[in-house]
């Protein structure tokens, strides 16, 4: 069977929400995070189109190869830095900044013999416990690479925050009064504030802002579409009904019959399942649209398609199109009915999609 699901990536909303981030940041630089493929929206393909971001964060050295083999030479930096000595030929010869949070890290750096400098941001545990070292530990670290010739003299300093969704917590002010009293006196720009931060936390702006999900038009607030914060999907998932059935009253649709038809009642077929991406685990009753009608999922979903109650939507006919998510059927409603979030839902969509680009 040939796949009709496609992916289509819209890139000028790309721009459009890279220009809304530059406004809000102010004379913040913006490190635009394009990481797990960009979302799922493409590592090459975003880079190119955000060629005005100031810097590239990605979650690996290889991702670094891939931008530089397609002619990147924006900075990139990778965010939890080497992951062995040995890594640190290989960011040299990338030009790739290295994020340091581990003691392991220093003691490479400090044994390495390479001369050439390599461009570092030392990061702060304030609160999110995962990587970044304790804030007692800052002014040690700190020293210990400005005492290395081979690394630059240009630090940035960073951390990460914890709940910068929750603008009433009293989490972020917390992070940052503790990056704050952890930095003092250390010579660095700052770096603390992700999408999230970036909305609701403007004293949390320093002189680099981390944006991942905005970018892509995703939300970064819990309850919230990407569009209600005023960015625009960058990604539409569609594909087409293969095969519409008329289906008797009690006769069931699809694996363990977990859909009994209440009535007689039109099915359609739509060619995408959990082998392109589109979550398992939705619940019954998730919305596609039907030639921009909404219709409801039936039954489970299988690897390869998916069934749809056609009741709302009498006229429709095979071949006709059927979309999972874009601007008019925001992805975090579908990660909502899947118990996940909408990044989850877009870094998932599989390589058997036809990925193609919509330049408006």
């Amino acid at each position: 069977m040939s796949r009709t699901a496609l992916a289509t990536i819209h890139l000028g909303a790309l721009r459009r929400n890279f220009a809304r981030v530059r406004t809000l940041a102010g004379d913040a630089r913006i490190m635009a995070v394009v990481k797990a493929d960009a979302y799922g929206h493409g590592l090459e393909r975003v880079a190119r189109t955000l060629d005005q971001a100031d810097a590239f964060g990605v979650a690996a050295i290889g991702d670094g190869l891939r931008l530089r083999a397609a002619g990147i030479g924006t900075r990139i930096v990778v965010l939890s830095g080497p992951d062995e000595a040995a890594d640190l030929a290989e960011f040299r010869r990338l030009a790739l900044d290295a994020v340091i949070h581990h003691e392991s890290q220093l003691d490479w750096l400090e044994a390495d013999r390479d001369p050439r400098p390599l461009r570092v941001w030392l990061k702060i545990d304030t609160g999110m416990h995962r990587l970044g070292f304790a804030p007692e530990q800052a002014a040690a670290a700190h020293a210990r690479l400005r005492a290395l010739a081979n690394v630059d003299r240009e630090l940035v300093l960073m951390t990460h925050f914890a709940a910068s969704d929750e603008f009433d917590s009293p989490r972020t002010p917390a992070q940052m009064r503790a990056f704050a009293q952890a930095v003092a006196g250390l010579d660095g720009a700052w770096s603390l504030a992700n999408s999230a931060a970036l909305l609701g936390w403007p004293a949390a702006r320093g002189d680099w802002v981390r944006v991942g999900g905005v970018l892509y038009g995703l939300s970064a607030i819990a309850g919230k579409s990407g569009a209600e914060l005023g960015f625009a999907p960058a990604m539409t998932l569609s594909t087409k009904l293969i095969s519409i059935k008329n289906i008797q009253r009690c006769e069931t649709i699809g694996y363990g019959g977990a859909f009994v038809c209440p009535e007689d009642m039109p099915i359609g077929v739509a060619a995408i399942g959990y082998g392109d991406g589109y979550p398992r685990g939705v619940r019954a009753g998730a919305p596609v649209l039907v030639n921009g009608v909404r219709a409801p999922i039936i039954g489970r979903v299988s690897m390869d398609l998916l069934t749809v109650d056609l009741r709302g939507v009498p006229q429709a006919r095979v071949g006709d199109r059927v979309v999972l998510w874009g601007p008019e059927l925001p992805v975090e409603e579908i990660a909502a009915c899947a118990g996940t979030i909408g990044y989850d839902l877009t870094c998932g969509v599989t390589r058997r999609v036809l990925f193609v680009e919509d330049t408006d």
